[in-house]
């Protein structure tokens, strides 16, 4: 998948010329026109890339979901990366003065009140709809910083095209953790955003569970909420309608008053849940499906009294403070 996002930003030059041309063409039929795209891609795309596909998505969503369900999140997985690499690559130009049509907001209000306290605050959300667009929305009104992953050469034009658009990240593969913590932290005590893709990967990350299955997560949210008391923020976005998309602010999570340090695997776990819940919602919007099966790891690799506490949905530690406490009960119900 990667490799073929690769080949999509490999030429800025025609990109540049395409996204002149596009611009031409009716909203109604370029979204045809992806679609069509999506078919043609999902056909390309090979009968073991699909099988994988739809593998990962009866693991997740659970065999009880109809199998032409499944089919249709399949297909629409395709089409959905299709319109999303549109918008990033040829469309994103057009983003300055389009938020009013095309992102419908909710809770907003919660990250307002969360600032009010003047520690900064974590978004935190999962590589779902089109994440480049809504992390664009809030460096558009909030001094914001994320983590990108700079080592992958495919990804890497997305990201310089969103930086020279005034959407500033920190280089996770190139970055000493010790510098990076540093500037995070610094940015949140400057009462700035901090927006975290919670279902980043690597082998290194800590063990943790989401789906049901044991996976490694990065722990730096919970870690960055608990030690300088910052709130954390569950977001989520997704494809409305066309090119409209509905962006989602939950309420906010005070981890720190609900976990100590040596307790933020526990509160990783909390959101972890909640990332489940969100893809959940609209499934076929995950980017990770190419690929989810290799984040699963062997059920020993997890501890037993983390898995245990995940299987009775990730109870928060006695005495939390009601917001968590009544936050947790959406994420587990």
């Amino acid at each position: 998948m990667y490799e073929w996002i690769g080949s999509m930003t490999a030429n800025p030059k025609r990109l540049a010329q395409l996204s002149r041309w596009s611009g031409w063409i009716p909203r109604p039929c370029m979204l045809f026109l992806c679609g069509v795209l999506g078919v043609l891609l999902y056909a390309a795309a090979g009968r073991k890339l699909r099988s994988r596909i739809l593998d990962n998505l009866r693991e997740a969503l659970g065999v009880e979901r109809e199998k032409g369900r499944l089919h249709r999140l399949r297909l629409g997985y395709f089409q959905n990366l299709v319109i999303t690499l549109y918008e990033i690559v040829l469309e994103s130009k057009r983003l300055p003065g389009s938020a009013a049509w095309r992102f419908q907001i909710e809770g907003e209000d919660h990250l307002q009140e969360a600032l009010q306290l003047g520690r900064g605050a974590i978004v935190y959300t999962p590589h779902e709809g089109n994440f480049f667009y809504y992390y664009w929305y809030l460096c558009q009104k909030y001094p914001c910083l994320t983590i990108a992953t700079g080592g992958s050469s495919e990804l890497r034009p997305l990201y310089d095209l969103f930086e020279r658009m005034g959407c500033p990240g920190l280089d996770y593969d190139n970055t000493p953790p010790l510098e990076l913590l540093r500037k995070l932290k610094k940015h949140l005590a400057g009462n700035g955003v901090v927006f975290i893709l919670g279902d980043f990967w690597r082998p290194a990350f800590p063990v943790s569970r989401m789906f049901g299955k044991s996976t490694r997560s990065p722990d730096g949210a919970a870690l960055l909420s608990i030690e300088n008391q910052v709130p954390v923020i569950p977001f989520y976005g997704f494809r409305e309608q066309g090119f409209r998309h509905r962006l989602v602010f939950e309420q906010p999570l005070h981890l720190y008053a609900s976990y100590e340090r040596k307790q933020r695997g526990e509160a990783t776990l909390l959101l972890n849940r909640f990332m489940e819940q969100a893809i959940r919602k609209v499934p076929d919007q995950w980017f990770y499906w190419f690929n989810a099966d290799e984040r699963w790891g062997e059920e020993q690799m997890f501890s037993g009294t983390a898995k245990l506490k995940h299987d009775q949905e990730t109870q928060l530690v006695p005495g939390a403070a009601t917001d968590a406490s009544e936050q947790q009960k959406t994420y587990t119900a």
